[in-house]
């Protein structure tokens, strides 16, 4: 069943561009040649954006293969599709990848089990908002949002997974 979603690379050095375009066109198996813009926020750095269709499980891939070069910046998103929950990749240098399940609205979903868990370990109320500060990945949130803010109307590339 073919889903879709977008791979959002906030800040790159511009030497590492068409490394980023090679990986995407690796997972999506097309040629991919992103629309670079500067990153105000970080002086040096480029961003871009793609819209991808592609098969369950390709937002997972395009993760994986992003962070490769641990000095990017870079968030993906796949859309829930027929059975399947969503899902969220966030990488921030220095934090790692953040991976999330998502609802048809977007929002981060935990589990019932996921919920317990916290609730079990984390028995002191600053230990129990930590905790779920850390399951809803509100640290990369917090790092990334400036960088986010600074892509606002840039532009778009809209990519098609073959097979």
């Amino acid at each position: 069943m073919p889903t879709r979603g977008v791979v959002y690379v906030h800040s790159t050095p511009l030497a590492v561009c068409a490394h980023v375009e090679w990986a995407i066109a690796r997972v999506l198996t097309v040629p991919v040649k992103l629309h670079w813009t500067s990153q105000p926020v970080e002086s040096g750095a480029r961003r871009a954006e793609c819209s991808w269709t592609g098969r369950t499980g390709t937002g997972a891939e395009l993760a994986a293969a992003l962070r490769q070069w641990p000095m990017i910046r870079f968030e993906v998103t796949e859309e829930p599709s027929q059975g399947v929950d969503g899902e969220r990749f966030m990488y921030v240098p220095g934090r790692g990848l953040f991976r999330a399940t998502i609802g048809a609205a977007g929002d981060i979903q935990l589990g019932e089990d996921r919920l317990r868990a916290i609730m079990e370990t984390a028995r002191a109320p600053e230990a129990l908002a930590h905790a779920l500060d850390r399951a809803l990945g509100t640290a990369w949130d917090a790092e990334l949002e400036p960088y986010r803010y600074a892509g606002d109307g840039a532009p778009v590339t809209l990519l098609t997974r073959v097979g």
